[in-house]
């Protein structure tokens, strides 16, 4: 997870209103012609301050354009798909332990965690009597 410094690091630099739409290096016939491109924007290196055009906005803000970035969305779809296979794999687990008649027969997830409740229930009274 990124602390609160490493998250401003990845937020692309905001165009101000006085800045024109293309950059000077192309202008508008530059880029519709394919020559004169700019060369590409300088990587912000770690522990390098944040540019003052990001200080002006709110922490929620620099949070939702750092969340914007392809980069992050890769990740985030990453994390979320291990998640995911950790959680079907614990169902599958109980699955197991459960006793079905077939053995074999397809549960829901709602249906594995009813009969769980059910089967503890049942072993609770077998262990009193």
């Amino acid at each position: 997870m990124l602390n609160s410094d490493q998250a401003e690091l990845d937020l692309p630099a905001p165009r101000s209103e006085a800045e024109p739409a293309f950059s000077s290096c192309g202008g508008s016939a530059g880029a519709a012609a394919g020559v004169g491109l700019c060369p590409p924007a300088r990587a912000v290196e770690p522990g390098e301050p944040v540019k003052k055009e990001l200080q002006h906005l709110s922490r929620e803000e620099r949070r939702r354009r750092r969340r914007a970035t392809a980069k992050y969305r890769t990740a985030h779809a990453t994390r979320e798909r291990i998640r995911v296979e950790a959680f079907n794999m614990a169902f599958a687990e109980l699955r197991k332990l459960l006793p079905t008649l077939p053995p074999d027969k397809k549960l829901s997830k709602i249906e594995i965690l009813r009969l769980a409740i059910c089967y503890i229930s049942y072993l609770n009274h077998v262990l009193d009597v």
